[in-house]
């Protein structure tokens, strides 16, 4: 649709191209980031900017939106609710919503039906495990994209720990998807909510009419408190499955992760059910639009029911907080056979320069290759058929990759080949990666089946020859809420620290063996995870309360004698913070700045003196809504629209910043020994950053100045913001991991060309 009279010319200092829609409260463009990558934006009509309560929502919305930005959701690429005409720009999904597809085609069918189900449980899964209930789940905020099912609009969603806003004498949100409790106690809406909504939206999907269909609202509403569910027509299989998911009571549903596992189990082929009633094909919120985001804006589009029935339901309470920011798995579809390009130079601004402006092909020049190597692509992908991310340490003429649903894998690193692999029993989940290798050990991270209901992941160690398990402990898992970052476990030199599943103690057993070095209990009254800090180790420490609560707010530093595990005296930090890592042999942290539960970026750099405890603090330039990364003593901040900046760490001050074009990239990973093209040296070095999509950016640290770019390898999504670095480098060898379990390597001297 074309854009209008009226409409902007750009948004955020993104220019538009084409209005998708509009509804009552805003109005969707699509609009195109620096590199050329199509975005969404929703724009806010300009006479709801006022209203306090609606600004409140949106912003609710947009923190939402951000939390589960991922595979399944689409990604936030920028936002700012605070704006005189608010607006939230995500990546823009092509394709129909369900309620589309099933007006024009009639209800899903075998493998059609099995998939979306599959898939629409993930995403339940991935939205509950960052602590987000989403409570508008239904057909028209489902968009069937090429790629699988996604889930939009968080307009009336909420955090797992926030109350809901009050909204007087009205029940929000649409009655044939509604869940009981939603309709009498929405203050006390759960995730199992969301899992009696996913019933009546796969019910709908496989017959055209939801389990709850009365001439009006009310009469809906009435039948979703108090009458029994209408499942005649839905296929016997997965009728079995989804009739516990519309219980009366929360308590008796199951979670997404037990809906998971018994949807796995369904045949390929559901079949119908005896006496399928002709779908009707009539919905209640059919919304035309393909954008990811919802046309109308947040509260709006769905009915607003009045409260339908006496009595409240209990919900049950909710388990430590803490579980919910474990990382979720990652879902997404391969971009078969991408070529990678080389783009030399760049035209872009900077505030930095490497003076001569000169094209240069990065390389370690000096390592040779390993015999026989050609740049080869592969996968290490897990047995449960989730896509997924790994990363991967080089040693020697080996490269062990791990993450998510793979305790660990040996790659060759001349040729790709698989030489064995562990896979882990459970659900992958995001960001749980590879712990490192020594000579002859490889740790990892291993998911029980279950460990959504309680049971600990494990810490397990692998022979690095022949991958025999030489041993295994369970451990805490609760690194991210002090470090943004999944990282139970640090090895150091030939030493792992945990913490105990107990979540009592610090703990350091000997990498290949496991024999107890040492363990040291928390100081009273805190929990605490180990931080690696160049040579230094720190055990960063909360009050429990914080910790169960993931609101680290009031940090505790304690230097960490490797040798004997005892604990420094506690040095006090300003809070919330993330550890980037070591300058100058200071420890160096990032203060967020928070907006109630949303994330808006880092606005302080701190270093912490591990001898006299000393914290300085100094503010930054901007606001950096980014994933960092240090190398050589230098912040780095990556965008998700692919903007680069270096900080000095010292000072606050920014040495310079870059476009580039790898959005939502992660970094930075130093080549020390580069070369000019010419053969002669920059003795610049280069830094690599590298997106979820296997593009790959290699900077001068110096300036920022390109010196190369690649295409993409993979289709992924740039909506994970701190996911740790996705490249290594050995010697010549670069090794990139991305979306889809993809990992590929090439010669530094040679980077790939286009075509």
């Amino acid at each position: 649709m074309s854009l209008r009279g009226g409409d902007p010319a750009e948004i955020g200092g993104y220019p538009l191209e084409a209005r998708l829609g509009s509804g009552g409260m805003g109005t969707v463009y699509l609009a195109r980031t620096a590199s050329g990558r199509p975005v969404a934006i929703k724009l806010i009509h300009q006479q709801f900017a006022g209203d306090e309560e609606f600004r409140i929502r949106f912003r609710q919305e947009v923190a939402a939106a951000r939390r589960v930005s991922g595979a399944f959701t689409a990604a936030v690429i920028d936002a700012d609710p605070e704006a005189e005409h608010p607006w939230m720009a995500t990546t823009y999904i092509e394709g129909h919503t369900l309620a589309q597809q099933i007006a024009k085609n009639g209800p899903l069918t075998g493998a059609d039906l099995r998939t979306l189900a599959i898939g629409l449980t993930e995403a339940l899964r991935d939205i509950h495990r960052v602590g987000v209930v989403h409570r508008d789940l239904k057909p028209s905020n489902v968009v069937l994209s090429p790629e699988g099912p996604r889930v939009i609009d968080f307009g009336i969603s909420r955090a797992a720990d926030q109350q809901t806003l009050t909204m007087t004498g009205r029940v929000i949100g649409t009655p044939p998807f509604m869940s009981p409790e939603q309709l009498q106690a929405p203050r006390g809406v759960g995730p199992r909510s969301d899992v009696f909504s996913l019933g009546t939206l796969l019910v709908y999907a496989a017959t055209g009419q939801g389990p709850f269909d009365a001439d009006s609202p009310y009469m809906t509403a009435y039948q979703v408190v108090h009458e029994a569910p209408e499942l005649d027509a839905v296929p016997a299989a997965l009728r079995a499955v989804v009739e516990p998911c519309l219980d009366k009571d929360p308590d008796a549903r199951p979670s997404a992760d037990q809906l998971l596992e018994r949807l796995r189990d369904l045949p390929v082929e559901l079949g119908d059910a005896a006496g399928v009633r002709a779908s009707r094909t009539r919905d209640i919120d059919t919304q035309h639009h393909r954008s990811s985001v919802d046309r109308t804006g947040p509260g709006s589009g769905p009915a607003e029911a009045e409260a339908a029935a006496d009595g409240a339901l209990n919900t049950p309470r909710p388990r430590r907080r803490w579980r919910t920011v474990l990382a979720a798995a990652v879902a997404v579809a391969a971009l078969g056979g991408g070529i990678a390009a080389l783009q030399l130079g760049s035209s872009d601004e900077s505030t930095g320069d490497d003076g001569d402006g000169k094209d240069r092909t990065v390389a370690a020049a000096e390592a040779p290759l390993p015999g026989g190597f050609r740049p080869w692509r592969t996968t290490v992908p897990n047995d449960k058929g989730i896509p997924d991310e790994v990363r991967c340490v080089p040693r020697g003429d080996a490269l062990f990759c791990g993450g998510g649903g793979v305790i660990a894998s040996r790659l060759r690193i001349s040729d790709g080949k698989e030489v064995w692999k562990v896979q882990s029993p459970g659900v992958p989940m995001q960001g749980m990666h590879i712990v490192g290798a020594t000579n002859d050990t490889v740790l990892g991270y291993r998911i029980p089946d279950g460990a959504s209901s309680g049971k600990p992941v494990e810490l397990a160690a692998l022979d690095a020859r022949t991958s025999k398990e030489l041993w295994s402990r369970p451990i805490g898992s609760q690194s991210q809420i002090y470090t943004g970052r999944s990282q139970d476990a640090v090895l150091s030199g030939s030493t792992v620290l945990s913490v105990d599943a107990g979540r009592t103690h610090v703990e350091a057993r000997d990498a290949h063996s496991g024999r107890s070095l040492w363990s040291t209990p928390f100081p009273a009254g805190s929990e605490c995870t180990p931080v690696p800090a160049g040579q230094r180790m720190y055990a960063m420490c909360a009050p429990s309360a914080e910790v169960d609560n993931v609101e680290v707010n009031h940090p505790v530093l304690h230097t960490l004698d490797l040798k004997g595990g005892t604990f420094g005296k506690g040095i006090p930090v300003e809070g919330p913070v993330h550890p980037v890592g070591d300058s100058e042999g200071r420890l160096v942290l990032l203060h967020q700045r928070l907006k109630g539960p949303e994330f808006i970026g880092y606005d302080k750099v701190l270093r912490v003196e591990p001898g006299s405890g000393r914290v300085s603090a100094r503010p930054l330039k901007k606001t950096y809504g980014a994933t960092s990364g240090i190398a050589d003593g230098t912040v780095y901040f990556t965008e998700q629209t692919g903007r680069i900046s270096a900080v000095d760490p010292a000072t606050g001050r920014q040495k310079w910043s870059r476009q580039t074009n790898v959005e939502g990239a992660s970094g930075p990973v130093p080549d020390a020994n580069p070369v000019g093209g010419s053969g002669t040296g920059s003795g610049a070095g280069a830094l690599y950053f590298s997106s979820a999509s296997g593009r790959v950016v290699a900077l001068s640290p110096r300036g920022g100045t390109p010196l190369w770019t690649t295409d993409p390898r993979a289709e992924g999504l740039a909506g994970e913001v701190n996911a740790s670095p996705r490249v290594a480098v050995s010697g010549r060898v670069v090794v990139v991991t991305a979306a889809k379990n993809t990992v590929f390597s090439f010669d530094a001297t040679r980077p790939p060309k286009s075509g």
